[in-house]
C-alpha cells in the first residue's frame, strides 16, 4: 500500500516495538543504508519516527502515539486480517472444500497489485467434479475474495483422490511441492495430512 524504500522500512519498523539501527533496519527491509537514512530523516520529520542517539550509532522506532502511525499499524496488520477475512468466507462454501489453500506471492506477503492470488481448491470425495451447488459455491468464494482483496483469483481446482499423486510425482516443476510448503490453509486439512488418509 506504501510503495518503494518508504513502503519497506515502514513495513520493518512497524513489525516491531524495539529501537533499532538504520543500519539493521535497512538490511531487513531489503535496501541500502543509504535509502533507508534518507527515508527515516524524513519520517522523523513527520514525526512518525523517533530517533535516539546511542554512541556512534543512532537508533529508530515507529512512534505508535502518532496519529499516522496508527494507520501504518493497521496497514502492517493487513494480511493476516485479509487472510482470516477469506478463511470466514471459505466457511460458507458448502459442500465444504477437503481442502482450500492459498499459495504463491499472496501466501508469501510478496504480492503485487497486480499479482493474481492463487489458490488450490480441492473438491471432497464425495462431491462430483460437475456438482453445481459445489462449483456455485467456489464461484461465490472466488468472486468474494475478489472483493476483500482487490486481486484476481486464479483457482486450481482437483480432486482429493488426486492429491497423493499430484504431490509424488510432481510434472509441474515444483509446483505442488511449492503448494505444500508455503500454502496457507483456509479451511479443510492441510494437504500433508490429506494426502496421508486419501
Amino acid at each position: 500500500m506504501i510503495p518503494g524504500v518508504q513502503g519497506r522500512v515502514l513495513g520493518v519498523l512497524a513489525r516491531t516495538e524495539a529501537e533499532m539501527t538504520i543500519r539493521t533496519a535497512a538490511r531487513l527491509a531489503g535496501v541500502s543504508a543509504q535509502q533507508a537514512t534518507v527515508v527515516v530523516s524524513r519520517l522523523v520529520e513527520l514525526g512518525l519516527v523517533t530517533r535516539r542517539e546511542a554512541g556512534s550509532a543512532a537508533l529508530v522506532a515507529l512512534d505508535r502515539e502518532n496519529g499516522a502511525a496508527s494507520a501504518v499499524l493497521a496497514l502492517a496488520g493487513l494480511y493476516h486480517s485479509t487472510m482470516e477475512r477469506l478463511a470466514d468466507l471459505a466457511r460458507e462454501i458448502l459442500p465444504a472444500p477437503a481442502s482450500l489453500v492459498v499459495f504463491g506471492s499472496f501466501a508469501r506477503c510478496e504480492a503485487t497489485a497486480e499479482s493474481d492470488i492463487d489458490v488450490l481448491a480441492v473438491r471432497a470425495p464425495q462431491v462430483a467434479a460437475g456438482d453445481e451447488a459445489w462449483l456455485d459455491a467456489l464461484g461465490g468464494w472466488e468472486h468474494a475474495a475478489r472483493h476483500v482483496t482487490g486481486n484476481p483469483v486464479a483457482l486450481l481446482v482437483v480432486g482429493a483422490e488426486d492429491v497423493p499423486t499430484l504431490l509424488r510425482h510432481d510434472e509441474q516443476g515444483a509446483l505442488w511441492h511449492t503448494i505444500e510448503a508455503e500454502g496457507v490453509t483456509l479451511a479443510g486439512t492441510p494437504l500433508v495430512e490429506l494426502a496421508a488418509t486419501a
